[in-house]
Protein backbone atom coordinates (compact mmCIF):
# COMPACT_ATOMS: atom_id res chain seq x y z
CA UNK A 1 0.00 0.00 0.00
CA UNK A 2 1.33 3.39 -0.94
CA UNK A 3 2.02 5.66 1.96
CA UNK A 4 -0.28 8.71 2.13
CA UNK A 5 1.21 11.91 0.78
CA UNK A 6 1.68 14.80 3.16
CA UNK A 7 0.78 18.18 1.71
CA UNK A 8 3.16 20.97 2.54
CA UNK A 9 1.79 24.45 3.21
CA UNK A 10 2.81 27.35 1.01
CA UNK A 11 4.52 28.93 4.05
CA UNK A 12 6.63 25.84 4.66
CA UNK A 13 7.42 25.53 0.96
CA UNK A 14 8.65 29.11 0.64
CA UNK A 15 10.57 28.99 3.92
CA UNK A 16 12.51 25.94 2.77
CA UNK A 17 13.22 27.51 -0.63
CA UNK A 18 14.57 30.69 0.93
CA UNK A 19 16.86 29.11 3.50
CA UNK A 20 20.28 27.64 2.68
CA UNK A 21 21.09 24.01 3.31
CA UNK A 22 23.97 23.37 5.73
CA UNK A 23 25.70 20.98 3.35
CA UNK A 24 26.12 23.56 0.59
CA UNK A 25 28.47 25.90 2.47
CA UNK A 26 31.46 26.31 0.10
CA UNK A 27 34.82 25.24 1.45
CA UNK A 28 37.55 27.69 0.38
CA UNK A 29 41.13 27.59 1.62
CA UNK A 30 41.65 30.39 4.13
CA UNK A 31 37.99 31.37 4.28
CA UNK A 32 35.40 30.57 6.97
CA UNK A 33 31.83 31.60 6.18
CA UNK A 34 28.43 31.17 7.73
CA UNK A 35 25.10 32.93 7.83
CA UNK A 36 21.50 32.48 8.87
CA UNK A 37 18.08 34.10 8.63
CA UNK A 38 15.20 34.54 11.08
CA UNK A 39 11.83 35.53 9.62
CA UNK A 40 9.40 37.64 11.64
CA UNK A 41 6.64 35.09 11.11
CA UNK A 42 6.32 31.65 9.60
CA UNK A 43 7.97 32.90 6.44
CA UNK A 44 9.70 36.17 5.49
CA UNK A 45 11.08 38.22 2.65
CA UNK A 46 14.78 37.64 3.33
CA UNK A 47 16.57 35.28 0.97
CA UNK A 48 20.05 34.11 1.82
CA UNK A 49 21.92 31.55 -0.24
CA UNK A 50 25.43 30.24 -0.74
CA UNK A 51 26.51 29.60 -4.31
CA UNK A 52 28.71 26.52 -4.19
CA UNK A 53 29.75 26.33 -7.85
CA UNK A 54 31.48 22.96 -7.55
CA UNK A 55 28.51 21.34 -5.90
CA UNK A 56 25.73 22.91 -7.94
CA UNK A 57 27.36 22.62 -11.39
CA UNK A 58 29.59 20.02 -13.04
CA UNK A 59 32.49 22.37 -13.70
CA UNK A 60 34.77 19.64 -15.11
CA UNK A 61 32.14 18.61 -17.65
CA UNK A 62 31.52 22.22 -18.64
CA UNK A 63 35.25 22.84 -19.16
CA UNK A 64 35.49 19.69 -21.28
CA UNK A 65 32.55 20.83 -23.40
CA UNK A 66 34.04 24.29 -23.92
CA UNK A 67 37.37 22.80 -25.05
CA UNK A 68 35.59 20.35 -27.36
CA UNK A 69 33.63 23.19 -28.95
CA UNK A 70 36.82 25.23 -29.34
CA UNK A 71 38.18 22.41 -31.52
CA UNK A 72 34.91 21.73 -33.32
CA UNK A 73 34.36 25.37 -34.25
CA UNK A 74 37.66 25.40 -36.19
CA UNK A 75 36.67 22.48 -38.42
CA UNK A 76 34.83 23.33 -41.66
CA UNK A 77 31.49 21.60 -42.09
CA UNK A 78 31.81 18.65 -44.51
CA UNK A 79 29.87 19.17 -47.72
CA UNK A 80 26.24 18.06 -47.50
CA UNK A 81 26.11 17.71 -43.71
CA UNK A 82 23.66 19.58 -41.49
CA UNK A 83 25.20 22.19 -39.16
CA UNK A 84 26.67 20.69 -35.98
CA UNK A 85 26.38 23.88 -33.95
CA UNK A 86 25.58 27.58 -34.09
CA UNK A 87 28.93 28.42 -35.67
CA UNK A 88 28.27 26.08 -38.59
CA UNK A 89 24.82 27.61 -39.00
CA UNK A 90 26.23 31.13 -39.05
CA UNK A 91 28.88 30.20 -41.62
CA UNK A 92 26.13 28.75 -43.84
CA UNK A 93 24.33 32.09 -43.54
CA UNK A 94 27.54 33.95 -44.41
CA UNK A 95 27.78 31.94 -47.61
CA UNK A 96 24.47 33.42 -48.73
CA UNK A 97 25.70 37.00 -48.28
CA UNK A 98 27.61 39.14 -50.78
CA UNK A 99 31.36 39.26 -50.24
CA UNK A 100 31.66 35.82 -48.65
CA UNK A 101 35.09 34.21 -48.66
CA UNK A 102 36.69 31.18 -47.08
CA UNK A 103 39.06 33.54 -45.24
CA UNK A 104 36.08 35.34 -43.68
CA UNK A 105 34.62 32.04 -42.49
CA UNK A 106 37.98 30.95 -41.07
CA UNK A 107 38.34 34.22 -39.16
CA UNK A 108 34.88 33.83 -37.68
CA UNK A 109 35.58 30.23 -36.67
CA UNK A 110 38.86 31.28 -35.04
CA UNK A 111 37.10 34.02 -33.04
CA UNK A 112 34.36 31.69 -31.79
CA UNK A 113 36.93 29.02 -30.91
CA UNK A 114 38.88 31.58 -28.89
CA UNK A 115 35.69 32.51 -27.01
CA UNK A 116 35.28 28.90 -25.87
CA UNK A 117 38.87 28.75 -24.65
CA UNK A 118 38.15 31.81 -22.53
CA UNK A 119 34.95 30.19 -21.23
CA UNK A 120 37.05 27.20 -20.13
CA UNK A 121 39.52 29.50 -18.32
CA UNK A 122 36.69 31.37 -16.57
CA UNK A 123 35.05 28.12 -15.50
CA UNK A 124 38.32 26.95 -13.97
CA UNK A 125 38.26 30.01 -11.69
CA UNK A 126 35.02 28.73 -10.15
CA UNK A 127 36.92 25.94 -8.39
CA UNK A 128 38.28 28.62 -6.03
CA UNK A 129 35.27 30.94 -5.97
CA UNK A 130 32.23 31.01 -3.68
CA UNK A 131 29.15 33.15 -4.20
CA UNK A 132 26.64 34.56 -1.74
CA UNK A 133 23.22 36.01 -2.53
CA UNK A 134 21.22 38.25 -0.18
CA UNK A 135 17.75 39.49 -1.11
CA UNK A 136 15.44 41.56 1.08
CA UNK A 137 11.90 41.88 -0.26
CA UNK A 138 9.86 44.80 1.04
CA UNK A 139 7.73 43.92 4.07
CA UNK A 140 7.49 40.45 5.55
CA UNK A 141 5.10 37.57 5.16
CA UNK A 142 4.02 35.38 2.28
CA UNK A 143 3.90 38.14 -0.36
CA UNK A 144 7.45 39.21 0.46
CA UNK A 145 8.55 35.58 0.38
CA UNK A 146 6.99 35.21 -3.06
CA UNK A 147 8.93 38.27 -4.32
CA UNK A 148 12.18 36.87 -2.91
CA UNK A 149 11.37 33.52 -4.52
CA UNK A 150 10.90 35.26 -7.88
CA UNK A 151 14.40 36.74 -7.61
CA UNK A 152 15.76 33.33 -6.58
CA UNK A 153 14.19 31.54 -9.55
CA UNK A 154 15.25 34.23 -12.03
CA UNK A 155 18.80 34.16 -10.67
CA UNK A 156 19.21 30.41 -11.11
CA UNK A 157 17.54 30.28 -14.51
CA UNK A 158 19.74 32.99 -16.03
CA UNK A 159 22.99 31.77 -14.48
CA UNK A 160 22.86 28.63 -16.62
CA UNK A 161 23.09 30.76 -19.75
CA UNK A 162 25.90 32.82 -18.20
CA UNK A 163 28.02 29.75 -17.53
CA UNK A 164 27.36 28.40 -21.03
CA UNK A 165 28.25 31.64 -22.80
CA UNK A 166 30.90 33.18 -20.54
CA UNK A 167 31.90 30.70 -17.85
CA UNK A 168 31.19 33.33 -15.21
CA UNK A 169 28.58 35.85 -14.07
CA UNK A 170 28.70 39.12 -16.04
CA UNK A 171 27.12 42.55 -15.45
CA UNK A 172 24.51 41.76 -18.13
CA UNK A 173 23.26 39.00 -15.83
CA UNK A 174 22.16 41.55 -13.22
CA UNK A 175 20.47 43.78 -15.79
CA UNK A 176 18.22 40.84 -16.69
CA UNK A 177 17.27 40.25 -13.05
CA UNK A 178 16.66 43.97 -12.61
CA UNK A 179 14.32 43.99 -15.60
CA UNK A 180 12.44 40.96 -14.25
CA UNK A 181 11.23 43.00 -11.27
CA UNK A 182 10.45 46.13 -13.30
CA UNK A 183 6.86 47.13 -13.98
CA UNK A 184 5.80 46.21 -17.49
CA UNK A 185 3.62 48.79 -19.25
CA UNK A 186 1.69 46.01 -20.99
CA UNK A 187 1.15 44.01 -17.81
CA UNK A 188 0.04 47.12 -15.90
CA UNK A 189 -2.45 48.04 -18.64
CA UNK A 190 -3.77 44.48 -18.73
CA UNK A 191 -4.39 44.65 -14.99
CA UNK A 192 -6.20 47.95 -15.36
CA UNK A 193 -3.68 49.94 -13.34
CA UNK A 194 -2.82 53.58 -13.86
CA UNK A 195 0.63 55.14 -14.02
CA UNK A 196 -0.07 56.67 -10.58
CA UNK A 197 -0.45 53.24 -8.97
CA UNK A 198 2.73 52.74 -6.95
CA UNK A 199 2.17 49.08 -6.08
CA UNK A 200 5.12 47.01 -7.24
CA UNK A 201 7.42 44.20 -6.23
CA UNK A 202 10.38 45.80 -4.46
CA UNK A 203 13.47 43.97 -3.30
CA UNK A 204 17.08 44.86 -2.59
CA UNK A 205 19.81 42.47 -3.68
CA UNK A 206 23.50 42.02 -2.98
CA UNK A 207 25.46 39.33 -4.79
CA UNK A 208 29.16 38.81 -4.22
CA UNK A 209 31.95 36.33 -4.85
CA UNK A 210 34.80 35.62 -2.45
CA UNK A 211 38.23 34.20 -3.37
CA UNK A 212 40.85 32.54 -1.12
CA UNK A 213 42.98 35.70 -1.13
CA UNK A 214 40.19 37.60 0.63
CA UNK A 215 38.94 39.54 -2.40
CA UNK A 216 35.17 40.08 -2.37
CA UNK A 217 33.66 41.45 -5.60
CA UNK A 218 29.98 42.36 -5.51
CA UNK A 219 27.07 44.27 -7.01
CA UNK A 220 24.52 46.11 -4.92
CA UNK A 221 20.90 46.99 -5.74
CA UNK A 222 19.66 49.14 -2.86
CA UNK A 223 21.10 46.88 -0.15
CA UNK A 224 22.92 48.13 2.98
CA UNK A 225 26.66 48.10 2.17
CA UNK A 226 29.02 45.43 3.56
CA UNK A 227 31.11 46.23 6.63
CA UNK A 228 34.75 45.21 7.06
CA UNK A 229 36.00 44.44 10.58
CA UNK A 230 39.75 44.69 11.14
CA UNK A 231 41.06 42.06 13.56
CA UNK A 232 44.17 44.17 14.15
CA UNK A 233 42.33 47.38 15.07
CA UNK A 234 39.26 45.71 16.60
CA UNK A 235 36.73 47.85 14.76
CA UNK A 236 34.89 48.39 11.52
CA UNK A 237 37.08 50.14 8.98
CA UNK A 238 35.91 53.20 7.10
CA UNK A 239 35.19 52.33 3.48
CA UNK A 240 34.96 54.88 0.70
CA UNK A 241 31.40 54.18 -0.41
CA UNK A 242 31.70 56.66 -3.29
CA UNK A 243 33.92 54.08 -5.00
CA UNK A 244 31.26 51.37 -4.67
CA UNK A 245 28.46 51.63 -7.23
CA UNK A 246 25.02 51.14 -5.70
CA UNK A 247 21.88 51.00 -7.79
CA UNK A 248 18.28 51.47 -6.74
CA UNK A 249 16.39 48.36 -5.58
CA UNK A 250 15.59 45.83 -8.28
CA UNK A 251 13.21 47.00 -10.95
CA UNK A 252 13.13 50.70 -10.03
CA UNK A 253 15.78 51.96 -12.44
CA UNK A 254 15.96 51.06 -16.14
CA UNK A 255 19.03 52.12 -18.17
CA UNK A 256 18.32 54.63 -20.93
CA UNK A 257 20.19 52.55 -23.51
CA UNK A 258 18.18 49.38 -22.85
CA UNK A 259 16.23 48.44 -26.00
CA UNK A 260 13.05 47.74 -23.98
CA UNK A 261 13.25 50.90 -21.86
CA UNK A 262 9.96 52.27 -23.20
CA UNK A 263 8.17 49.05 -22.27
CA UNK A 264 8.71 49.49 -18.53
CA UNK A 265 7.92 52.10 -15.92
CA UNK A 266 11.01 53.40 -14.16
CA UNK A 267 11.37 55.67 -11.14
CA UNK A 268 14.69 56.84 -12.55
CA UNK A 269 16.57 56.34 -15.79
CA UNK A 270 20.17 55.22 -15.55
CA UNK A 271 22.46 56.70 -18.22
CA UNK A 272 23.81 53.30 -19.30
CA UNK A 273 23.73 49.59 -18.66
CA UNK A 274 26.07 48.03 -16.11
CA UNK A 275 29.63 47.11 -16.96
CA UNK A 276 32.66 45.80 -15.07
CA UNK A 277 33.37 49.23 -13.57
CA UNK A 278 30.15 48.90 -11.54
CA UNK A 279 31.39 45.79 -9.73
CA UNK A 280 32.72 46.89 -6.34
CA UNK A 281 35.57 45.18 -4.51
CA UNK A 282 36.58 44.84 -0.85
CA UNK A 283 39.53 42.87 0.46
CA UNK A 284 40.09 41.10 3.75
CA UNK A 285 43.74 42.07 4.06
CA UNK A 286 44.86 40.07 7.12
CA UNK A 287 44.08 36.87 8.97
CA UNK A 288 41.10 37.32 11.26
CA UNK A 289 39.55 40.15 9.21
CA UNK A 290 35.80 39.81 8.82
CA UNK A 291 33.27 40.83 6.19
CA UNK A 292 29.78 41.39 7.57
CA UNK A 293 26.73 41.19 5.29
CA UNK A 294 23.22 41.72 6.62
CA UNK A 295 19.66 42.83 5.96
CA UNK A 296 18.03 45.85 7.57
CA UNK A 297 16.25 43.70 10.14
CA UNK A 298 19.67 43.37 11.77
CA UNK A 299 21.15 46.75 10.86
CA UNK A 300 19.82 49.36 8.46
CA UNK A 301 23.24 50.83 7.70
CA UNK A 302 22.59 54.11 9.54
CA UNK A 303 21.85 53.49 13.24
CA UNK A 304 25.04 54.32 15.16
CA UNK A 305 23.98 52.41 18.28
CA UNK A 306 23.35 49.19 16.36
CA UNK A 307 26.64 49.58 14.52
CA UNK A 308 28.53 50.00 17.80
CA UNK A 309 26.81 47.01 19.37
CA UNK A 310 27.52 44.77 16.39
CA UNK A 311 31.11 45.98 16.33
CA UNK A 312 31.40 45.08 20.02
CA UNK A 313 29.90 41.62 19.45
CA UNK A 314 32.32 40.86 16.62
CA UNK A 315 35.26 42.25 18.57
CA UNK A 316 34.52 40.02 21.56
CA UNK A 317 34.24 36.96 19.31
CA UNK A 318 36.79 37.68 16.59
CA UNK A 319 38.70 34.50 17.44
CA UNK A 320 35.55 32.38 17.20
CA UNK A 321 34.09 30.74 14.10
CA UNK A 322 31.89 32.53 11.60
CA UNK A 323 28.96 30.41 12.79
CA UNK A 324 29.37 31.58 16.39
CA UNK A 325 29.75 35.22 15.35
CA UNK A 326 26.69 35.26 13.08
CA UNK A 327 24.61 33.54 15.78
CA UNK A 328 25.65 36.13 18.37
CA UNK A 329 24.64 38.98 16.05
CA UNK A 330 21.23 37.42 15.37
CA UNK A 331 20.73 36.82 19.11
CA UNK A 332 21.37 40.53 19.66
CA UNK A 333 18.86 41.47 16.94
CA UNK A 334 16.20 39.17 18.42
CA UNK A 335 16.65 40.70 21.90
CA UNK A 336 16.42 44.19 20.40
CA UNK A 337 13.16 43.23 18.70
CA UNK A 338 11.71 42.13 22.05
CA UNK A 339 12.31 45.63 23.37
CA UNK A 340 10.64 47.13 20.30
CA UNK A 341 7.56 44.98 20.86
CA UNK A 342 7.46 45.92 24.54
CA UNK A 343 7.56 49.58 23.46
CA UNK A 344 4.66 49.01 21.03
CA UNK A 345 6.81 49.44 17.94
CA UNK A 346 6.06 46.24 15.98
CA UNK A 347 6.43 48.10 12.68
CA UNK A 348 10.19 48.32 13.33
CA UNK A 349 10.58 44.53 13.59
CA UNK A 350 11.71 42.91 10.35
CA UNK A 351 13.17 39.69 8.96
CA UNK A 352 16.81 39.26 9.95
CA UNK A 353 19.81 37.89 8.08
CA UNK A 354 23.48 37.97 9.18
CA UNK A 355 26.34 36.55 7.15
CA UNK A 356 29.99 36.41 8.19
CA UNK A 357 33.01 35.84 5.92
CA UNK A 358 36.23 35.46 7.90
CA UNK A 359 39.77 35.18 6.61
CA UNK A 360 41.56 32.48 8.60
Amino acid sequence: MASPSVEISIDDYLRKRLMPVEGVIPQLAGIDMHGDSIPVGQVGGDLFEYLNFQQRYNIDARIARARRLAEEYLQPLPEGQTPRNGVDAHVEWLKSRPGYSEALAAQYRQAKSSEQLRVAENLHELFTTAGVLLVDAQGHGIISAKIASTVHDTFHAIILSELDNYGKITPEFFERINLRLALSVTARNALGRSADDNSREIATMLYGEIRPDGRFRFVNFGHPPPLVFSAEYGRFMEVDETRMAQFLPLGLEIPEDHPDRSRYFSMKLRSRQMDDSDVAELTLMSRGDILFLYTDGVYDGSDDHDRQQIERIIGERKYQSSREISKAILDYAVERDKLLLQNNQPELVDDKTAFIIKRT
